[in-house]
């Protein structure tokens, strides 16, 4: 395996991602996100609606270093209509195209798609009623608020309702947070990282997300000429619900001894997420290994 072209002469590269949320009129929130490295960045500004439907009603783009192709700039106008569901990337696909700056946007749609399902209007008479320390509570008001989370990870699986019923657990984010007050500014905030450090015959790899629910950070060793992930660890700080979330973090492991190809990516979402795993796992690895070559 060759050392990943988007490295520079020190061997490193490095993309930083910074997006928040703020409170709109019409049921909406208007999210925000940054994403540059050392060739460019981007901010979008995308109004969406909230779940199930995700649609994005109004978008604007500000490029602040780098090139994006008039026609990418273009396009933006014709993100509104479109929802941040399945089928996301074909949609990007069609409607920006590949020219310079086509795929920093799609990421930026896509981090927008992700801080959409961070946030939610519950009726404050809803949430008042539920005591910060009953994560049971706070787990169903979850379920409730977004239809696409049961079954999508381990904490909203019908594994981890069992659990939930034997340990205690601790739900990280109180209940007034699902009801947030009108025109509220950062009501959910979250930074990314990825970086790429190569050292000798070895490839790291670095992604990790702090917010406001989230606190990860990933590495992975690919020993470049095996083309084979090699070591696999993480820490993390925060988690939605203190002793649910806990268990697929150890799935982490079944990453060492993988080979490094153009199906990584999608063995990763089979080993990491689904019902049994941890999303947030399989996105921060996914976004890591799209900045190599191979995959």
């Amino acid at each position: 395996m060759k050392p990943p072209s988007v490295l520079d002469a020190r061997g490193r590269y490095e993309r930083r991602m910074y997006g928040w949320s703020d409170d709109a009129a019409d049921g909406c929130f208007v999210h925000t996100v940054r994403l540059d490295d050392d060739t460019g960045g981007i901010e979008l500004r995308a109004t969406c609606t909230l779940a199930p439907d995700y649609e994005i009603r109004d978008g604007e783009l500000r490029v602040l270093d780098g090139e994006v192709a008039p026609s990418v700039r273009a396009a933006i106008p014709r993100l509104v209509g479109v929802r941040l569901v399945s089928g996301l990337g074909r949609r990007l696909g069609e409607i920006l195209g590949r020219e310079p700056g086509a795929a920093i946007v799609a990421d930026a749609v896509f981090e927008v798609a992700r801080l959409g399902r961070q946030v939610a209007k519950v009726p404050a008479a809803v949430t008042a009623t539920i005591a910060p320390d009953d994560a049971a509570a706070c787990r169903n008001l979850d379920m409730a608020g977004w239809a696409d989370l049961p079954g999508s990870c381990f904490t909203y699986s019908a594994a981890g309702g069992a659990l939930l019923a034997t340990r205690r657990v601790v739900a990280t984010m109180p209940p007034a947070f699902y009801s947030p007050a009108p025109g509220a500014t950062r009501v959910f905030v979250r930074r990314k990282l990825a970086r790429l450090v190569l050292t000798g015959e070895r490839l790291h790899l670095f992604s990790s997300m702090h917010d406001d629910v989230h606190g990860f950070d990933l590495h992975y060793e690919i020993d470049l000429a095996a083309d084979t992930i090699v070591a696999a660890d993480s820490t993390v700080s925060r988690l939605p619900y203190r002793g649910l979330c806990d268990e697929p973090q150890a799935r982490l492991q079944a990453m060492i001894g993988q080979p490094v190809d153009a199906l990584l990516r999608k063995r990763s979402g089979a080993l990491l997420g689904g019902e049994l795993g941890c999303a947030q796992l399989f996105d921060l690895t996914s976004d890591v290994l799209k900045l190599l070559d191979v995959v």
